[in-house]
């Protein structure tokens, strides 16, 4: 019986792997970010990575922020991060809903040519490598002010009317915190990407900290305004 490699390292990656262009979709090691697939080219990408390493790269375009309007050979941003199909469901209208986990980022070396409709990638994980070592609680990463942070959280969602299970999150590990955090929120399609291109926890950290303060602080400011 031959034994097979589930889980991906970094001697059985592909080298060449399809890629998502989605606005505003970010997905980071470790993080797990469900999909609803329909478009007939993307069904063709989901099926053919089920074949093979179940792998799908999640990449975001550079301009287009509206998913319906991307032409083909939109320029996409360099890096990338390398999910693995964990979950699959059909619905009865021929939809896939699928589940991808974080696996690694990786850079893209030069975009091939299409096949059934979908855009694919030859990739370098060589800069990521250390994303594959996340499970292992030797390599947990920790953030610098905790407490700053949730504060910043707790007040950009009031703020923007966003309902989570704040008791939930913070009881999350400083890494999931941020993985969730960075995930979830609906910030801009640039700021996505300066957190995934973050080269550690302890950055993305910061950076996620900075970003929400500066946001809650601009919401605060329009609400004032507008009241006054």
């Amino acid at each position: 019986m031959t034994e097979r490699v589930r889980k991906p390292t970094l001697d059985t990656l592909p080298e060449e792997i399809p890629v998502f262009p989605l606005p505003g979709a970010m997905l980071l090691p470790g993080g797990h970010l469900p999909l609803n697939i329909f478009e007939p080219r993307y069904l063709n990408m989901v099926e053919d990575a089920l074949k093979g390493s179940r792998l799908i790269g999640m990449i975001q375009p550079v301009a287009e922020r509206d998913e319906h309007l991307l032409p083909d050979g939109i320029m996409l941003y360099e890096v990338g991060c390398a999910g693995r199909i964990v979950q699959f469901a059909e619905s009865e209208d021929g939809r896939y809903l699928i589940v991808l986990d974080g696996v690694i980022r990786f850079r893209v070396m030069e975009e091939l040519e299409a096949h059934d409709g979908y855009r694919r990638v030859r990739a370098d994980y060589g800069p990521f490598t250390t994303d594959l070592n996340l499970d292992n609680d030797g390599a947990v990463e920790h953030i610098e002010d905790r407490d700053r942070l949730l504060a910043a959280m707790t007040k950009y969602f009031d703020l923007n009317g966003i309902s989570a299970d704040t008791d939930g999150i913070s009881e999350s590990s400083d890494q999931d915190l941020v993985t969730t955090l960075a995930m979830s929120c609906p910030f801009d399609p640039g700021e996505k990407q300066a957190l995934l291109e973050c080269a550690t926890t302890l950055q993305r950290g910061e950076l996620l900290t900075n970003i929400l303060e500066i946001a809650a602080f601009a919401s605060g400011s329009a609400s004032s305004d507008f009241t006054q």
